[in-house]
């Protein structure tokens, strides 16, 4: 075998040639010589001609090869599936039909020495699909798209926020606390410091240090990092959009992030009207607004609030065949009741607003009354997208409720906030009424795709470790 190139020089993309010639006529010679390069996915000798099917990663070209025409016919026709080759060669339309490029020269640019699995049935074995993504790649060309439709989306996003005046920035993603949302950390240790560090669980801290500093429209997308379960809506990583906005409150939220939603369907999949798992979802704004309460009371038929009775809430919540904790209060109880009785019965799309203040310890009260706070969460297809609220921006009350958090950590719960000096002495410098939101753009791409579990648009999803000497 001759020694693999440095490097090949590619004229055209499988793409290109079928934009280029695809008016070519049956039997008819283009004069064009382009050259091509990918994989060969498909290949059959007839005697004295071979086809083969070149794919990159803008689509496939057929190749023909004759043995007065092609350099090294014997061996061309000796390449496994999967190889990648280049290949050189005037453009022309068989008598069959077929665009094709009719191979003068070609040269192997990699061997594949493990095969790819049947062209037309793919792989279907998940573990395998994940695992090795890829083969997957390569074997199911859904995945691929799926994968570039995340991408658009992510890039949509920018440029649609970078239209609004928001500016992209870069913060932290090792913490020396966690903070920012309420979850379990990864912890690491930096050894020059000598110190734990966590990855972060929430940019949000950061995020309204710069507010404060006089960024007035702010966002980042980028990685969190949560240690908890796996599901087909949950990875221990995840991307988010996480956005502040100076001067704005919960219910401007509302309508940028049902705009966005809706316009980036537009811009990737072509339409705002979905068909998710065999059902309609309009993301057609303006979409519902329903406070919790409401929520439970149509889905339940329960009349129950913050104020309700502990014991009720608690018996309520256990009828689910959840377990409550003791420590937990009414508002705990409420939240976790409205989680396992209505999110998942809600199609939406809305905005379940107005949340327990016990549960939200960086969310502004209410300005109707004190136990709630202004946030809300949009769920779609019976789960939430994202969370968002009307920023708490007194320095005080904010230490109280770290105080607070931090006494359940104490206790036991390794999912309460901790004590952060640091942001607030930034909130002593004074933080402007602004509102905060995050968005997860993985169960976006799960909605533009038609993907039931998360870890199809996630190109390396978190797996179990393979056993030593598996394949």
């Amino acid at each position: 075998m001759s020694e693999i190139p440095y490097r090949y020089e590619v004229t055209h993309t499988a793409a290109q040639v079928v934009a280029g010639w695809g008016g070519l006529g049956v039997g008819a010679e283009s004069g064009d010589t382009v050259s091509v390069a990918g994989r060969l996915m498909f290949l059959r000798a007839q005697g004295k001609v071979a086809f083969g099917e070149l794919r990159d990663s803008s689509g496939s070209i057929q190749l023909f090869a004759q043995v007065d025409t092609t350099k090294d016919l014997a061996e061309f026709v000796k390449l496994s599936l999967g190889d990648w080759i280049g290949a050189r060669g005037e453009v022309v339309r068989t008598k069959r039909g077929e665009l094709s490029v009719k191979v003068r020269e070609w040269t192997l640019l990699a061997e594949a020495r493990r095969s790819f699995g049947d062209k037309h049935r793919g792989i279907s074995d998940v573990e395998t699909r994940y695992r090795q993504r890829e083969v997957d790649l390569w074997a199911n060309e859904s995945t691929r798209r799926t994968l570039e439709i995340r991408g658009q989306i992510v890039r949509r996003m920018r440029e649609r926020l970078w239209d609004q005046g928001f500016v992209e920035v870069e913060t932290p993603i090792l913490h020396p606390i966690p903070g920012g949302a309420v979850a379990r950390p990864f912890v690491t240790h930096h050894n020059a410091l000598d110190t734990d560090l966590y990855l972060r669980i929430a940019p949000e801290l950061y995020l309204k240090r710069l507010v404060i500093g006089g960024f007035e429209k702010v966002f980042e997308i980028g990685r969190l990092f949560r240690n908890e379960g796996i599901s087909p809506r949950h990875n221990p990583e995840f991307t988010t959009l996480e956005l502040y906005w100076a001067y704005a409150d919960y219910t401007d939220l509302m309508v940028l992030f049902e705009e966005l939603v809706a316009g980036i369907a537009l811009d990737v999949v072509g339409t705002a009207v979905l068909e998710y798992q065999g059902r309609p979802l309009d993301l057609t704004p303006p979409w519902r607004r329903a406070t919790m309460v409401e929520l439970i009371g149509e889905t339940t038929g329960n009349n129950v609030h913050v104020r309700t009775d502990r014991d009720e809430l608690a018996r309520l919540l256990e009828s689910t065949g959840a377990t409550v904790d003791p420590s937990w209060g009414p508002g705990k109880l409420l939240a976790e009741y409205y989680e396992k009785s209505t999110e998942p019965e809600l199609w939406g799309p809305v905005f379940v607003v107005d949340f327990p203040q016990e549960v939200s310890p960086l969310a502004r009260r209410h300005r109707d009354g004190p136990d709630l706070v202004e946030r809300f969460e949009p769920v779609l297809a019976g789960r939430e997208l994202g969370n968002a609220f009307s920023e708490l921006i007194d320095p005080d009350d904010q230490r109280g409720r770290f105080v607070e958090q931090a006494a359940r950590h104490a206790a036991g719960d390794d999912e309460a906030m901790v004590l952060d000096e640091e942001y607030l002495r930034a909130m002593e410098y004074g933080l402007p009424p602004t509102a905060g939101l995050g968005l997860g753009i993985d169960r976006l791409a799960m909605l533009l795709t038609d993907s039931a579990n998360i870890r199809e648009v996630i190109a390396f999803p978190t797996l179990r470790p393979e056993r030593p000497g598996g394949d």
